[in-house]
């Protein structure tokens, strides 16, 4: 059974890591984010959903949502093969998630520990903001705390400079 939005704040308050959420319209890019007018608009994550070119090594990448991200520098930083985006099909099936919804959260529902998580340094010591595996929320918590609670689960989290 997949982790929703409310199995997230669960997760969130059982861990007794302070946040805030906001309830918002579905929204599908990192473009209808910035329409929404969220309070803390530079925390917000763009979150992208690669795998290599043989499919075994899937990655959840994390950046602030100006930075655009070359797949080919990023094999490079992350010692992979060849890069490209999952398939919706490959998102749905190995974290529960629909497009719009990636996050960090999503590895909950990775029952294999296939995704390995890179979030960039930017929000190293900040608050960073993603989806709670529903795109009808945001929640503002910080890195630190997100890491530490995706390490519990047994995910493999880095901070990394996407430069």
């Amino acid at each position: 059974m997949s982790i929703e939005k409310q199995g997230v704040l669960d997760l969130l308050d059982d861990a007794k890591i302070s946040y805030r959420s906001v309830e918002h319209q579905a929204v599908y890019t990192i473009d209808e984010m910035k329409k929404l007018n969220l309070p803390d608009a530079d925390c917000i994550a763009k979150n992208l959903f690669v795998r290599d070119d043989k499919k075994k090594h899937f990655y959840l990448i994390s950046v602030q949502e100006e930075k655009q991200v070359d797949l080919k520098n990023l094999r490079e930083t992350i010692g992979s093969r060849r890069l490209s985006f999952a398939s919706e099909k490959d998102l749905q099936e190995i974290m529960g998630l629909e497009k719009g919804s990636v996050t960090p959260f999503g590895v909950f529902n990775d029952k294999n520990k296939r995704v390995a998580v890179f979030i960039d340094e930017r929000f190293n010591n900040r608050i960073i903001a993603i989806h709670p595996n529903e795109n009808t929320m945001t929640v503002w918590l910080k890195t630190a705390d997100l890491v530490e609670l995706l390490r519990t689960h047994g995910s493999s989290v880095e901070i990394i400079n996407l430069e």
